[in-house]
Parts: C-alpha cells; structure tokens; sequence
C-alpha cells in the first residue's frame, strides 16, 4: 500500500526570507558584513547538508559552496529564496565532488546512493541505533531522494524552496517526498537487526530525525 511522506515534526527556527534578502540586497552593494551574516546564518545547515555525505573535506566543500555563492550572487531573484540558491549551490557543489571521485563513469544521481557511491561516512553523532540506522537508510536513498528528504524534515524548506533548489517543479517535489519516504520506510526494515528495533524507528520516524536534526556536528 502507498504511504505517505513521513510527518514533518522539525519546526526550522531561521531568519525570515525577508530579513535574507535584505542582507543579501546590502551585500551585492558592497556591504560585506551583510555577506558574512548570510554565510553565519547558513553554516551549520551547509555543515549537517555535507557532514552526512562525504567522509573527508566537508570544509573546503562549504567553502567552494560559499565561493559559488558570491560569483553568481547576482544571479539570485530579488523575489527569490536566499536558502533555496544556497542549497542549490551546495547540491551542485556536492554531485560535482561525487563524479570527481569517479572520473571514468558516468554517475547517475537519480538512481545511485551514496552509500553505493562514498561507504564509511560515520554515524558516530547519533546517540541510539535507531538515529544510526535512520542514517544509514539515508544514505542509501538514491541521492537525489536523499537531498530531498534531508532539505525538508531538517532544513524545513517549503515546496516552492525545494523546487527552486532542486531545480525541478513542486509536483516532483511531491511525488519525489512520497517515493522517498517509502523507499526509507523499507530500507529501515532491511536494517533493523530484530523485529523491537524496527517497530521502535518506525514508531516516531519523524522524532528521530528531529533528534538526528540537533544531534548533528557543527
């Protein structure tokens, strides 16, 4: 039977787009202090979006995300989302460094996973085996499922963000959050090593990705 996308229970506590803008309005007049409170006001969201992704160099991945950033600053909506450029930024930055790894295939980002593709990526943050199985069914979501999911429940980005960021319309949004969520839903029952740990993610899925969501390093 089809389930539903995974109740979200994050309530993201972030600026306004209002305020991101107006930051963002002063920065591309030269105001670089402006750009530093966007950047400081991004980090640790660009930090969790890499550190569950990648085993090494989650620091020079922010930062070429952030040199991105300012190159094509110019180029973001003034009625646009601050967020949803910067993810977008950082989802390029991100496929770009998994083909690197990979120079002489082609990667398929709609159908293979990171754990496919990077294996060891620690789970070492989160506190109980069911944060750490959460984790790993992440990761072994195709990549696009993955950056979908992990933008909404922990970023809590709305679906006209997440179809600027992804670059795709907000009934794929949709279709791509339902699909997802299944496809966890049955990598968590894969990797549930008895019938209790499994019933016990499966019970509150969305409160352990709310706990995953804290947890994560900065």
């Amino acid at each position: 039977m089809t389930q539903r996308p995974i109740r979200r229970t994050i309530n993201a506590v972030a600026e306004t787009s209002d305020d991101d803008r107006e930051l963002l309005a002063r920065w591309r007049d030269g105001d670089s202090r402006a750009g530093s409170r966007l950047f400081d006001r991004h980090f640790r969201a660009l930090h969790r979006f890499f550190r569950n992704k990648v085993d090494v160099g989650v620091e020079d991945l922010i930062q070429e995300t952030m040199v991105a950033v300012v190159r094509g600053r110019d180029r973001i909506r003034d009625d646009g989302s601050f967020r949803a450029y910067l993810f977008g930024t950082a989802k390029l930055v991100l496929y770009a460094h998994i083909r690197s790894r990979a120079p002489h295939r082609e990667i398929d980002v709609e159908h293979e996973s990171l754990a496919d593709l990077s294996p060891g990526v620690s789970t070492a943050y989160a506190k109980h085996r069911e944060q750490q199985i959460l984790l790993q069914a992440l990761r072994m979501l195709p990549m696009e499922f993955q950056v979908t999911l992990e933008l909404y429940y922990w970023e809590g980005m709305s679906g006209p963000e997440l179809a600027a960021a992804l670059d795709i319309p907000e009934a794929t949004v949709r279709s791509r959050l339902r699909r997802g969520s299944e496809k966890l839903r049955e990598h968590v029952e894969r990797l549930g090593t008895s019938p209790e740990l499994v019933a016990s993610t499966m019970s509150d899925i969305g409160q352990w990705l709310a706990q995953l969501h804290l947890a994560a390093p900065s």
